[in-house]
């Protein structure tokens, strides 16, 4: 009876060096430990380096047909079972970004998102007129006028800052529910997007990695 090993992919992998094994891009069962141990090993890919010897990141889409037939090569009475995706994006990463940069494009990205969503806010107060709204409203109420800081002025800003807060479910590091927050939802999908599009692209262009 031959055994059988379970293999996982996800869409995306990244890896930081040019030489790929199977134990870097997916994750192996089998009721046999010694087979998964063998497996990891395998090399599965090399990425092309330069003559020049500067590294740089370089992406490839592969089958996991091909993958299946490298391990039938070196293991022909192993039965493989696919749970993952059928064609998966290989990116390499020569070296990884500081630290530092990372956390500066994040500072320059919550700027402009801070500045940009400040300015939507005010243009939208003064396009349906807001303050007029208030200080009639206001006048009708109490029969005084109104100077412009009222309790309404004061409860609006406050509920427009607690509706943004929970509507983006975070707050600094801690998170309002243990649900994902809008900006990580839009981002998975964009990565979502862009890795389908490129498998797209690399499959009709005939430059996807593929069993014969």
């Amino acid at each position: 009876m031959s055994e059988t090993v379970y293999i996982k992919v996800e869409q995306n992998v990244k890896v930081t060096l040019p030489s790929v094994t199977l134990n870097d891009i997916a994750s192996l069962t089998c009721t046999d430990k010694s087979v998964v141990n063998k497996l990891k090993t395998m090399k599965v890919y090399h990425f092309h380096t330069p003559v020049s010897g500067k590294q740089k990141s370089q992406m490839a889409v592969i089958s996991i047909l091909k993958i299946i037939e490298l391990i039938g090569k070196e293991y022909p009475g192993l039965e493989v079972q696919n749970e993952g995706y059928g064609d998966f994006v290989l990116e390499y990463i020569p070296k990884e970004v500081p630290k530092w940069l990372g956390v500066l494009k994040a500072a320059l990205l919550c700027i402009l998102i801070f500045f940009g969503s400040a300015f939507t806010i005010m243009t939208f107060n003064n396009d349906v007129g807001v303050s007029d709204v208030f200080a009639e409203f206001y006048r009708q109420v109490t029969g005084k006028a109104s100077s412009g800081f009222t309790s309404l002025e004061i409860c609006y800003s406050i509920g427009l800052g607690l509706g943004i807060l929970v509507f983006f479910n975070h707050f600094g590091r801690k998170k309002v529910t243990h649900d994902p927050t809008p900006m990580q939802v839009q981002m998975r999908m964009y990565e979502e997007d862009v890795d389908t599009t490129f498998i797209e692209n690399s499959s009709r262009k005939g430059t996807s990695i593929d069993v014969d």
